[in-house]
């Protein structure tokens, strides 16, 4: 018996065929001869005495997703593009040219800066500075024993309170973060995963005490446990039980939360652990894949919860290469949505997304060279369409950035948005040859990834074979021995490097920080009422056993209990217990 090809091959084989009727000179034949003659005319005339006389001649020049790249694009390359089907027009199918009809002109994008360190009290003095300055919405880094499920008083979190973010431990801490910021007035980014469902609670009570009903927060959680298991390594039990809870908070802001956007597919994770941006686009999009197909398993209408979903990716130093990935993602994403899903509302078709220049572009050597680096990075995401930014500070290569440097970088959207025209035009550098071609190319590879993780079983099976995993470290290995082997430059650090005698003043967070932390959570727990805690718990412990119960509301009330969050998340520890991820070969 015949098995039918799945979507993505037959998509696959579309794309292939679209590309051979290119190359056969199927479409505009007479056009395209006569440009075809012209181009081996100039490469003979014009061209080759130059090339005689310089190495050029002899290099291959590849971008850094190692794609091979011809030096001069032309028509010939985009002759079977069809404008209608391919780019359309901003804020309309397939939304290649941007999400919203009027762009930047209408808004700029928001200025988010991920912000926070220590304890509560100090990222509520550095939000509201930001405010001060010019920030247009709110993003919460957390250290890493909360990002793991931990408390401050944990053993494990022995000299990491507070190092990478903000220590969270309990509600009182988020009233404490949040404390005279109005949630009806601004939008919040909670970057974590592992516990998304418990930070969602406490922001959600911490609503309530302000008097903004679930209905009127706006703002995103991460809670991307797929990229965990591929990327970050943050992770509290096996991919099931995560799946599961994430699927009880689809359920619920579903029904309760309209504003809040629950999931936010991260690719920027998958990038820093060393993929290629081709790779950063099809992982990343496979995911938010698999959360509607998890969302459609939960009897959820596709219309009623995509809406809500966003996008995080990362951008790195290859100007054109970014560009390119962010508008072959919105394409895609509304494309598959159409065919696949069977969207009809146009909100299922939108590719929102917010983007974190790279970290791992930064150097500690010559840092102030990061401002450029930085620049060049956020305005690649802003002519690639991107809806909110953060950029990275110059410093962050040495340890979380001080007021200076992250009002450095504030400055640096601030100036791109206000002297650089850069808002006035939609979609600039449509049109480019060079820019379609690459877009083209992009989402061919990206589909060509997504037939062969289907092949595999789908992205939880590939990441339990460890597949994606092992394609990101040869990824990652190659671009290292190009580094080493000299094919790769990066200024400061294998080219132009100096003798640098001393080091800037950088953010040193106090480790003294730890016991007023730990000082805190006993005194809340001594004036909390343990009997509720208890119950609450308790009531978590029977909702976790139960695969049809939804997790969501116990966890709500246990985080107005004042359970802390470790408490919380030993619940799921003992139900589900860990998972081991598989050896990378």
């Amino acid at each position: 018996m015949t098995v039918p090809d799945s979507y993505w091959t037959l998509k696959l084989k579309s794309l292939q065929e679209r590309r051979r009727q290119k190359e056969s000179g199927d479409f505009d034949k007479a056009m395209m001869n006569a440009l075809r003659e012209k181009i081996n005319s100039w490469e003979k005339t014009v061209l080759g005495p130059v090339l005689s006389a310089s190495p050029e001649g002899k290099e291959v020049f590849e971008n850094l997703s190692g794609i091979p790249l011809k030096r001069l694009y032309s028509p010939a390359d985009v002759n079977n593009q069809e404008y209608t089907r391919d780019l359309g027009l901003p804020g309309d199918y397939p939304y290649t040219r941007g999400v919203y009809p009027t762009m930047y002109r209408g808004r700029p994008w928001t200025m988010r800066m991920f912000s926070g360190f220590g304890t509560a009290d100090q990222t509520n003095r550095r939000l509201k500075y930001l405010l001060k300055e010019g920030e247009t919405g709110l993003s919460i880094a957390f250290d890493m024993p909360t990002l793991y499920g931990y408390d401050a008083d944990s053993e494990r979190a022995e000299g990491e309170v507070g190092k990478c973010g903000v220590s969270v431990s309990s509600l009182e801490d988020m009233e404490t973060i949040f404390a005279s910021i109005p949630l009806d007035e601004v939008s919040t980014s909670m970057t974590i995963n592992a516990p998304a469902a418990v930070l969602t609670a406490m922001y959600a009570a911490v609503g309530e005490e302000q008097g903004v009903p679930l209905d009127k927060l706006r703002g995103t959680v991460q809670t991307d446990i797929l990229k965990e298991y591929i990327a970050q390594k943050e992770w509290a039990f096996p991919p099931d039980a995560h799946l599961r809870i994430i699927r009880d908070l689809m359920v619920f802001c579903t029904n309760h939360m309209p504003n809040w956007h629950y999931i936010s597919i991260s690719g920027y994770h998958i990038r820093e652990a060393g993929s290629s941006a081709v790779q950063e686009l099809a992982f990343t999009l496979a995911d938010g894949f698999s959360y509607v197909e998890l969302g459609k398993k939960a009897g959820l209408d596709v219309d009623s919860f995509v809406p809500r979903f966003s996008f995080f990716f990362n951008c790195d130093m290859d100007f054109f290469e970014e560009i390119a990935k962010f508008r072959a993602a919105r394409r895609i994403w509304a494309t598959v949505m159409k065919e696949k899903y069977d969207a009809k509302n146009p909100r299922s078709m939108l590719l929102r997304f917010h983007t974190q220049t790279s970290g791992v572009s930064l150097t500690w050597q010559q840092p102030l060279n990061n401002i450029i680096r930085t620049t060049v990075e956020a305005l690649a995401a802003i002519l690639g369409g991107t809806q909110s930014l953060h950029t990275n500070s110059y410093d962050e290569a040495w340890a979380l950035p001080t007021e200076e440097a992250v009002t450095v970088a504030l400055r640096t959207q601030q100036i791109l948005a206000e002297e650089t025209g850069v808002t006035d035009v939609i979609d600039p550098l449509g049109g480019s040859y060079y820019l379609e071609w690459l877009t083209n190319e992009m989402e061919l590879q990206a589909y060509e990834y997504f037939e062969k993780i289907d092949q595999i079983g789908g992205v939880l099976e590939a990441i339990k074979q460890g597949y994606i995993q092992r394609e990101i470290a040869n990824t990652s290995y190659h671009k290292t021995k190009d580094m080493e082997a000299g094919k790769r430059f990066v200024v400061g650090v294998n080219k132009y490097e100096v003798q640098e005698e001393k080091s800037i003043d950088y953010l040193k967070v106090n480790q003294a920080l730890r016991k007023k932390a730990v000082t805190k959570l006993q005194k809340l727990k001594r004036k909390r009422d343990e009997d509720r805690v208890t119950r609450s718990l308790e009531m978590l412990k029977k909702a976790f056993e139960d695969p049809d119960a939804n997790s969501i509301y116990p966890i709500l009330e246990a985080v107005k209990s004042y359970a802390t969050l470790q408490e919380i998340m030993d619940v799921g520890r003992k139900v589900f217990g860990g998972w081991k991820e598989p050896v990378i070969a």
